[in-house]
């Protein structure tokens, strides 16, 4: 959809992972997004923009096939991975007897109704969907959540999909510094328990709930604190329901935290949430808090309770309600010792999650 240092989002930030990834892993590999090149974005030399986002979809689709086909004239190319169905569209006839994964990041029709969309638009979404799951030979997605909306939905053939889960650059997230030093990078309280959930502002992420939980938090938990970090059209609906419920000085919307310090937010937290309440394929801020040492608690919606049952299932609410996180958090806060500690979390993610752990992954299924 693009690239990451230009838009946020999951898909943006796990396609920008994988290239960098199979690049260090001796792969001749070549990126192909919708975006501008931008200073300071740390752009691969194997990256190719093709078109503006904000160029108008027909010239985008358009680029992205005059793109596609000189990628295939110049190079000899073993697959192509597509990770957006929509940019998949205008090449597929390029794509005759070539090997086609397609890296499946979520139903991208019922996203959008999940948001708000008109019929018509949720409706042409899915027939492009469709339409290009089609013409793949193998399917790469995040989770078995998403392996059997693959199924159920579109009509795949299981023994086509194949299950990688998410990666993150665990050295990165691996933050030396103790809790107090993250909370004086950031300008923190460093004598109020915090709480952190990095969503995007929208609706199926359930930061709706959280606020409402926080309400029922703070009754016997007073000090605690609650940041949002993250983007999203959701942002003036949020703060008027922080205002409504009194909450002012117990749950912050932080925006946009930079790449740096992104890690020490985490680091700096006692506890991470992400509460999602529908359409969650993997949910990588699971994995990038625990990569800086804080456990995280997750709703069982989708794939989010594989990214953490093999560290301790008690991470995994019963139930995505207003209910299950209050309890939840006020049993996190009144013994952080009994969550995994912040080594048991690292030395998970490093075994699971790191990029070089997913990459070659990735390549195996590449290579059958």
């Amino acid at each position: 959809m693009g690239w990451f240092g230009e838009e946020p989002g999951g898909l943006n930030r796990m396609y920008a992972g994988l290239l960098g990834s199979l690049e260090r892993e001796e792969v001749e590999v070549r990126g192909l997004v919708a975006g501008t090149a931008q200073p300071n974005q740390g752009i691969p030399a194997s990256l190719t923009f093709f078109e503006r986002r904000e160029a108008s979809a027909f010239r985008r689709l358009q680029a992205c096939r005059r793109a596609v086909g000189a990628a295939l004239r110049n190079r000899k190319v073993d697959v192509v991975a597509a990770h957006f169905s929509f940019y998949a569209l205008p090449a597929l006839d390029l794509l005759q007897g070539r090997r086609f994964v397609f890296h499946f990041h979520g139903p991208w029709a019922s996203e959008s109704r999940a948001e708000g969309e008109n019929a018509v638009g949720v409706a042409v979404k899915r027939r492009i969907e469709a339409h290009v799951y089609r013409h793949a030979d193998r399917f790469i997605v995040l989770s078995s959540a998403f392996a059997a909306t693959l199924e159920r939905q579109y009509a795949i053939a299981r023994e086509r999909i194949y299950i990688v889960p998410g990666g993150v650059d665990a050295d990165r997230y691996c933050m030396n510094g103790s809790r107090r030093q993250a909370r004086e990078r950031l300008h923190l309280p460093c004598d109020r328990p915090l709480i952190v959930s990095v969503r995007r502002l929208i609706h199926r992420v359930g930061l709706e709930g959280l606020i409402d939980a926080m309400a029922e938090v703070r009754k016997s938990a007073p000090d605690a604190l609650l940041l949002i970090a993250g983007r999203g059209g959701l942002a003036r609906e949020l703060d008027s329901r922080i205002a409504s419920r009194g909450l002012q000085d117990h749950v912050r919307l932080l925006g946009f935290v930079s790449e740096a310090d992104l890690p020490w937010l985490y680091r700096a937290c006692d506890l991470s949430v992400v509460p999602s309440v529908a359409l969650e394929g993997f949910g990588l801020p699971t994995i990038e808090s625990l990569a800086s040492g804080t456990p995280v608690l997750v709703t069982p919606v989708g794939g989010l309770p594989e990214t953490v049952t093999g560290l301790d299932p008690a991470l995994v609410l019963p139930d995505a309600s207003v209910a299950s996180l209050t309890a939840a958090m006020l049993g996190a806060l009144r013994d952080l010792g009994k969550l995994p500690s912040p080594e048991s979390c690292v030395r998970y993610v490093r075994e699971h999650f790191h990029w070089p752990v997913i990459a070659r992954k990735v390549l195996a299924v590449y290579a059958s």
